[in-house]
């Protein structure tokens, strides 16, 4: 009977996890949460600034297109979106921190802040 039980606490556990998993931020596109651009680490919203001043950007990688392969933003069509590293001045790497924004390159539509190299997503809010 106990060997019962604890398989059906198991079970239950396992399921909680996976339905949790499923219905987290970005599960599917569209589903990211905002964050205020005021809310972003201080170099994050000088990214934010340079890409809307159209540079300089001190990695060769920025402003190069977002393929978005893991439909983790709205589908859109190719080149609608473009990368840029959110790293700290005089960090040796890029890091993981990345904005990701659509649209024309100087006047984006929308703009996302990942702190995570694009596993999840929040949607910057002016």
């Amino acid at each position: 009977m106990q060997a019962r039980r604890w398989l059906g606490i198991c079970m239950l556990v396992l399921c909680s996890g996976w339905v949790q998993a499923r219905t987290a931020p970005n599960a599917s596109p569209g589903t990211a949460s905002t964050v205020a651009l005021a809310s972003l680490p201080p170099e994050g919203r000088e990214t934010y600034a340079l890409i809307l001043r159209g540079g300089p950007f001190r990695f060769a990688k920025d402003g190069v297109v977002f393929g978005n392969r893991e439909g983790r933003l709205p589908a859109r069509k190719r080149g609608y979106y473009r990368e840029y590293t959110v790293a700290a001045l005089g960090a040796p790497s890029r890091g993981a921190k990345r904005v990701v924004c659509g649209g024309p390159p100087l006047s984006p539509e929308i703009c996302y802040y990942s702190s995570d190299h694009y596993a999840r997503f929040m949607k910057i809010v002016p």
